[in-house]
């Protein structure tokens, strides 16, 4: 465990404030530091950790959300992306619940010419871990015309590419490249189920290319009833009538998702904490502290 470790980067950067990101072990030692000093601290929920456990090992589902409430509960503000999220949480029995919605860089993420794939159309692209959480072989599974393409890694990976040899998998790719792949698509699959968001949703958008999902959290609140895809309880049909949406629209939607309202939405939920719950000897009051991070963006 870093706890150590973690003690000795808070102490290094002196923080009026700390968010802690996700429940893993680098969570728990900052959690651990922050209850112990009384430094106030903030949490997001990120993940449907109790659906993937439950996915990979079996553990029942409400035996995890009850640590998962356990580790947020101390938290000033638990912080998710979208209604959906947040009503399923409530019925957990989470408290200190505030919007933090997402951003999508609009300027790497944009309409290019899809010549870069030289493949058989339509192309259907999948980004994103491959694993069994990610409920991707789903998409794999159908019988599409056109190139199915994935685009990341995972422990799923060596097997899949086996068992479905005609998948273009690419492995990783990242900035410009990664783009190339979005705005080269036709559409853009997502088969999770768990996602609480989906960020790569708002990454096809803004490169023109519609999406096919299920209903469900993550989709639902990101696309809902605009026309830049289709949501649909069989996958297969979201994907053809997917391809009907209109290229404009896709990248309008994801435009509407901006990173300056999103660091906003994040400076209302860490501040203002009590006056004499600085971190000790910091003398950087919440106010002052937001209006510096404001005056940054």
């Amino acid at each position: 465990m870093p706890s150590r470790r973690m003690a000795r980067i808070i102490e290094g950067f002196r923080p009026c404030v700390v968010h802690i990101a996700t429940e893993g072990p680098l969570g728990f030692a900052a959690r651990r530091y922050c209850m112990r000093r009384n430094v106030p601290f903030t949490t997001a929920f990120h993940t449907k950790f109790p659906e993937y456990v439950n996915a990979r090992a079996g553990v029942p589902v409400k035996w995890t959300y009850k640590m998962m409430r356990r580790f947020h509960a101390p938290s000033h503000s638990v912080m998710v992306a979208t209604q959906t999220v947040e009503n399923e949480l409530h019925q957990h029995g989470f408290n200190n619940i505030k919007r933090w919605s997402r951003g999508v860089d609009t300027q790497l993420f944009r309409p290019r010419d899809k010549s870069f794939l030289d493949l058989p159309r339509p192309i259907s692209l999948y980004v994103g871990r491959v694993a069994v959480e990610k409920n991707i072989e789903t998409f794999l599974a159908l019988k599409q015309p056109g190139t199915k393409v994935v685009v990341g890694d995972g422990p799923q990976l060596h097997q899949l590419a086996r068992k479905y040899p005609d998948v273009v998998f690419a492995g990783v790719k990242e900035g410009e490249e990664l783009a190339k792949y979005y705005a080269a698509a036709d559409v853009f699959v997502f088969p999770s189920l768990t996602d609480t968001f989906g960020l790569v949703l708002l990454e096809a958008l803004a490169c023109g290319v519609p999406v096919a999902a299920y209903p469900v959290a993550g989709p639902l609140d990101v696309i809902g009833d605009a026309p830049v895809g289709c949501l649909h309880a069989d996958l297969g049909i979201a994907l053809q009538r997917a391809l009907g949406a209109s290229p404009e629209a896709c990248r309008a939607h994801a435009e509407s998702y901006s990173w300056e309202a999103s660091t906003q939405q994040f400076l209302a939920n860490i501040v203002p904490f009590p006056s004499d719950r600085f971190f000790p000897g910091n003398g950087v009051p919440p106010t002052e502290l937001k209006r510096e991070a404001a005056a940054a963006v």
